[in-house]
This record gives C-alpha cells, sequence and structure tokens, in this order.
C-alpha cells in the first residue's frame, strides 16, 4: 500500500531510540521515549497559496527530520509499520550528516 500525503503534509517513519546503551545496558520499554526523528517516506505537492501557486516544500523522501516530541500529528500504519502524517510546519529541522 502506497501513502501520497496531500499538500504540504509529509509522512514520516519513526526512527526507534535504541534498546542497547551504548555500554551495552539494555532498557525496557518504560525507559523509552517517543521518538522525536524520522525518516520522510513520501511529501505531498505544497500547500497551494492566495495567488494560486503551489509553494515549494522544503523536504524531501529520505530526509531525516526532528519533530517536537508531542506532535500533533496522525498515526497511520503502512504494509504493518508505523508512520506519522504531519504538516511541513511541524517538522523543526532537517538532520545532516
Amino acid at each position: 500500500m502506497a501513502v501520497k500525503p496531500l499538500e504540504d503534509r509529509v509522512l514520516v517513519k519513526p526512527v526507534e531510540q535504541e534498546s542497547v546503551t551504548a555500554s551495552g545496558l539494555y532498557l525496557p520499554e518504560s525507559s523509552k521515549e517517543k521518538p522525536i526523528h524520522g525518516v520522510v517516506v513520501a511529501v505531498g505537492p505544497g500547500k497551494r497559496l492566495d495567488n494560486g501557486t503551489i509553494a515549494t516544500m522544503s523536504v524531501s523522501k529520505g530526509d531525516t527530520v526532528v519533530y517536537a516530541a508531542g506532535y500533533g500529528a496522525t498515526e497511520v500504519q503502512v504494509d504493518g509499520v508505523d508512520h506519522l502524517i504531519m504538516r511541513e510546519a511541524e517538522l523543526l529541522g532537517v538532520i545532516h550528516g
């Protein structure tokens, strides 16, 4: 199944926190926080402006993005995998490197 976001929305696959620390300790599920970053899987065409043109999206497929921990995103499942759909404005930044 493929999901194509509309307008200025993006489909993001959250990146889960590691369950083992760098020193080899296993973290219980209860200590894990909600993911705050993920990989953009699909982007919409952009928001239609008042003059009728479509704004260019500042993120693209494959970008790793950061979003707020209490995000206002909608959770969806695509082929059994959890994803988020959110507006581009809800993204806080793009991780480079």
